[in-house]
């Protein structure tokens, strides 16, 4: 070995030595912790730097949220005029037929309550008139109910369809009954006409009321669902009044003069609201207030069934008089029954006047006396 290897000194690995040994703890130099309070820069004031993109986040949760509420309010109240109008529409629909069938069944009465009609011209009425219902079927079939109603149009159809049959049945029954002598057929009438009444049991329990309770509990509000009656009256349509009808029918149809008693009379007269029975002997005072209205007692002192007969009230002398007419449709031997005449007008004040009823005669009836009374009246404001 060169002897000049041995002179080289490594003297910074001494040095570095001893600064390290000769170092003391104080003269450390220490980096200032993260987030703490060491001597380098300070961090400005506010939220720490991994706060501010979750409040961001929040703050863009919250508005999507809002937006949503937001268009959720709107599509359910559009849903819910979507549904309304549905159920309106229907309703509609069903209240053209409901009053168009009503109607079918004041024809029925009338038909069968007109002075005079034969059998043929009843067939062929009632034959039209269950034309006419067959119809509203049809249009009741062709409905497009909302879902929930399905079956409540479909015990709409059925009522309609009972009220065809029972028509059509009357019809056919009455042409086969005309010559007849058999007591059973007015049993055999009454059946038929017994479908009627049914039929407007059937249009209450199985389609009125069900879509009301249906709609209320939808919350489906301001939409009825409408009524239908085809038999006004119920007594009509008994065995007892039908049979009456038949022997008023083949009387008519023979061409004949009816046999037996035959005749009506007034029974009284009253004048409403305070049921004041009026006398033909004394003079009435009767007080004139905006519900005045007189009610006459008709009676059918005669053996056979009466139609159409006309009941006249007149106030006051001919030139000035008021002069309302109603007619009684039907009435049975025996039987009581009221017409009540109101919205009188202006009757005269402070004097006697009088309350004239007179009831018009019927086809073979021998007495009239008892079709015509005359009241003293005077009026007063009370």
């Amino acid at each position: 070995m060169d002897p000049r290897d041995d002179d080289i000194e490594f003297d910074f690995f001494e040095d570095e030595a001893a600064t390290t040994e000769q170092a003391s703890p104080q003269s450390r130099v220490r980096l200032p912790r993260r987030g703490g309070r060491g001597t380098g820069m300070r961090r400005p004031a506010g939220p720490p730097r991994g706060l501010t993109p979750l409040l961001r986040l929040l703050a863009l949760i919250a508005l999507v949220v809002a937006v949503l509420v937001f268009f959720g309010l709107v599509i359910q109240s559009c849903t819910s005029t979507s549904k309304h109008d549905r159920y309106q529409h229907y309703m509609t629909q069903v209240s053209t037929i409901a009053h168009s069938s009503e109607d079918d069944g004041a024809s029925v009465a009338n038909a069968l309550t007109t002075p005079g009609t034969k059998v043929s011209g009843l067939t062929t009425k009632l034959a039209g008139i269950a034309e006419q219902e067959r119809q509203n079927v049809a249009a009741a079939q062709r409905l497009n109910p909302p879902g929930q109603l399905r079956d409540e149009n479909r015990a709409l159809v059925q009522a309609l369809q009972l009220r065809v049959s029972g028509v059509a049945g009357l019809a056919k029954t009455f042409t086969t009954t005309a010559t007849s002598k058999s007591s059973g057929d007015a049993a055999i009438l009454a059946t038929q006409a017994e479908r009627l009444l049914a039929s407007d049991v059937v249009w209450d329990d199985f389609f009125k009321d069900p879509s009301t309770a249906l709609m209320s509990a939808k919350g489906v509000s301001g939409v009825v669902a409408p009524d239908s009656n085809f038999v006004a009256n119920e007594d009509f349509i008994t065995e007892h009044s039908m049979g009456l009808v038949l022997q008023r029918l083949r009387g008519a149809s023979t061409g004949g003069t009816p046999t037996g008693v035959h005749g009506t009379n007034i029974v009284s007269t009253k004048a409403k609201p305070a049921g004041q029975v009026l006398s033909e002997s004394t003079t009435n005072t009767v007080t004139a207030s905006a519900d005045l209205a007189f009610v006459v007692t008709v009676h059918d002192g005669g053996g056979s069934q009466e139609v159409g007969i006309k009941v006249t009230l007149t106030i006051g002398k001919p030139g000035g008089a008021i002069v309302r007419t109603k007619t009684i449709k039907v009435i049975n031997p025996g039987q009581d029954t009221t017409v009540t005449f109101s919205d009188l007008g202006g009757v005269p004040f402070a004097r006697t006047t009088t309350v004239d009823v007179a009831v018009a005669t019927v086809p073979s009836e021998k007495d009239a006396t008892n079709n015509k009374a005359s009241y003293p009246v005077i009026f007063s404001l009370g």
